[in-house]
């Protein structure tokens, strides 16, 4: 159904064309709610009661709260994970073709896209630009804020069998046109100089195209929502809101990580295998002059949400589901499971969960991929890598993962924001094998 939360979804999804914007984004709303901006290269000088974020190359972000009163013996952290690049079509160095009378644009494929979406869609290009001007090395944000490419189809009169499962090569299939034109001047060099000073010079670039269509609602009582990358930035999005209007916690820590690159494995300088996580939890325990040891036990008593969506049971192709383990649209967040470990949900961490949608009465629903069939994995398991602290894997049900347009159930982003919020706010303390849960009137604890 329609909602301020959801609107304010819509807003974010068609602002965030890739993780560039939608890390830019994520900044301005955190400034917007009081939240004072680190750098990484500077000395941190932290209190109580208080929220901070910082950026990192422009493409992740961590956000936290610090505790309302830290008890260093007994402190964790609270910490959810999400992820902010998505599929996409990414333009080479010197992309532009000129090709009986037509530019093209070279690219190359970003991440596990579903290729045949990019074809015959409006698209634009947007991303950062790397320049240089009286000696200072520059980045920049740009956005043609227009469609300007298109991936034309073959006509089927061409290509008879186009329907019968064609392949599209990236090197050849899916080359954007953006106009046409006998000049030698190109259109992509008239595109970037439109960004730059007079005596400014272009170095390098990271530029996507992105899907024109809006994001909105679907369905005849609106209880669908569609837009591009909502997987994961609609987690990301909820993450954010959820840490924003939660109280600051009594004695944790409470974190929201926005990783960059989990598409490709994670194995960058902001991905979830680099020390983005681990050197945030360092630096906070520095400025509050937090022991080794102190430090090690209470990772031990800390959580991490890894929110990262999952597949909802597709009406056409319900049997590419699990028969026993059904996940529907608007049914729920998905606890997310899966025995080689690709997900990070165990029974006890997974029970952590279940509590607080049980007591909350948040609707869930466990997610198994088909014992026969290979499903994708995220980034909770490569952060436990960097930082073994309890990890249970969730996510949204979601239909046609990695296609430029995607879509999710507009009752669940309810659901989801109201674990996150009581997941920030609840008092529990992890005990080894055991949870400690307060009731909400902070007495008589329920033990798990």
């Amino acid at each position: 159904m329609k909602s301020v939360l959801n609107d304010e979804l819509i807003d974010f999804l068609n602002k965030s064309h890739n993780e560039y914007f939608a890390a830019n984004e994520i900044k301005n709303i955190l400034l917007k709610n009081g939240f004072k901006e680190l750098k990484e290269n500077e000395r941190w000088s932290l209190k109580e009661n208080s929220s901070y974020f910082f950026l990192r190359n422009l493409n992740s972000l961590v956000a936290f709260k610090t505790p309302i009163h830290l008890n260093k013996a007994t402190y964790s952290n609270k910490i959810i994970s999400s992820h902010l690049d998505s599929p996409a079509l990414k333009l080479k160095e010197n992309p532009a073709n000129l090709t009986y009378f037509y530019e093209k644009w070279k690219v190359e494929v970003y991440g596990g896209l579903i290729n045949s979406t990019y074809v015959d869609r409006p698209l634009g290009v947007a991303g950062r630009i790397v320049t240089r001007e009286n000696n200072i090395i520059r980045t920049k944000l740009v956005d043609s804020n227009k469609a300007i490419a298109i991936i034309p189809n073959v006509a089927i009169h061409q290509n008879r069998n186009i329907n019968n499962g064609f392949v599209y090569n990236p090197q050849i299939d899916l080359l954007p046109i953006v106009g046409i034109h006998e000049d030698e001047n190109t259109y992509f060099d008239k595109f970037i100089e439109s960004f730059l000073n007079k005596n400014e010079e272009l170095l390098s670039y990271d530029l996507y195209l992105y899907n024109f269509d809006k994001a909105q609602y679907v369905g005849v009582n609106d209880d669908l929502i569609c837009g591009a990358k909502e997987d994961d930035l609609s987690a990301a999005f909820l993450s954010l809101k959820s840490l924003i209007y939660s109280k600051n916690n009594k004695n944790s820590f409470t974190i929201s990580a926005f990783f960059n690159n989990e598409e490709t494995g994670s194995l960058s300088f902001s991905g979830a295998d680099s020390d983005l996580l681990s050197s945030t939890l360092r630096r906070i325990e520095s400025a509050f002059n937090i022991n080794k040891e102190e430090s090690l036990s209470a990772r031990k008593r800390s959580f991490v949400l890894s929110a990262d969506n999952g597949h909802a049971i597709h009406p056409n192709h319900p049997e590419l589901s699990d028969d026993k383990n059904i996940c529907k649209l608007n049914k729920g967040i998905l606890i997310k499971f899966n025995s080689n470990m690709a997900y990070t949900s165990d029974a006890f961490s997974s029970s952590l969960v279940k509590v607080l949608c049980k007591d909350e009465n948040i609707p869930y629903q466990v997610f198994f991929n088909r014992s026969d069939a290979r499903g994708g994995s995220t980034l909770g398991n490569i952060s436990i890598s960097k930082e073994s602290i309890l990890t249970c894997d969730i996510g949204l049900p979601q239909l046609a993962m990695h296609s430029t347009y995607e879509t999710i159930g507009s009752d669940d982003t309810k659901h989801m924001f109201d674990l996150m919020k009581t997941f920030y706010e609840r008092e529990f303390v992890i005990n080894n094998d055991q949870i400690n849960f307060l009731e909400k009137s902070n007495k008589n604890p329920k033990i798990l």
